[in-house]
């Protein structure tokens, strides 16, 4: 086990850290608009575009609401959710019309399974759950001095887990990712076509692999 280094990055450093992810995102989305022009896949330059914008503006919304602590964790969880589901919805007009409605509802639990596990990850300690699901939650019950402790991320380690265990923040996101599996897997017996049903859970086991594999490492950090 690999001990702590213990270093808490100032707001500059975590300001230059967002400026350089949104470069690299920047870069990233016009090679991959590059491709799809060299393909003459021109119209879905255009779906991807405004799902993009679409995708922008619900963050912006979300961080608005965040920035004004307007926001109940469970309220924060599902907006996460359709966040990180809006890209692939754009790709919905080409899925054939019978499997649309399977796409949408494996989407969204494929979708709520992958949050639940991040949050799980992001509350491990107090300063990288900073406005996760967890701190959302502490907020709601913590005390005036635990929560000017939690913002100004001088809250303790020990006592950040107590303050999880108390408000049960982790066994309320495990039960929305076992509840999210099991919908997948019933949803799943549902698919006829077994080649399409084979390749769906090999994408399950390849989630619950990455799932398996983040743990190991947020413990081993």
């Amino acid at each position: 086990m690999r001990a702590s280094t213990g270093i808490i990055k100032s707001p500059g450093d975590i300001m230059r850290t967002r400026q350089l992810k949104v470069l690299a995102g920047d870069y990233f989305s016009s090679w991959f608009y590059h491709l799809l022009a060299r393909h003459g896949q021109i119209e879905m330059l255009g779906t991807l575009s405004a799902a993009i914008a679409d995708f922008n503006v619900m963050k912006a919304n979300l961080f608005g609401k965040m920035s004004g602590r307007l926001v109940p964790a469970d309220q924060y969880l599902k907006h996460t959710v359709q966040l990180n589901m809006r890209l692939f919805l754009s790709f919905t007009p080409m899925i054939e019309e019978p499997l649309r409605d399977i796409w949408q509802k494996l989407l969204a639990e494929f979708s709520q399974c992958e949050t639940a596990a991040q949050e799980l990850r992001r509350g491990a300690a107090p300063t990288s759950a900073l406005e996760g699901y967890a701190y959302w939650k502490v907020l709601e019950a913590a005390t005036e001095e635990e929560r000017q402790q939690l913002k100004g991320q001088t809250l303790d380690p020990k006592d950040w887990q107590k303050l999880k265990l108390r408000c049960k923040c982790d066994t309320l996101l495990t039960d929305k990712l076992h509840a999210s599996l099991a919908s997948i897997q019933a949803l799943l017996q549902g698919i006829r076509d077994e080649e399409l049903a084979g390749q769906l859970r090999a994408a399950l086991d390849r989630l619950l692999l990455q799932m398996k594999i983040s743990g190991q490492a947020a413990v081993e950090g």
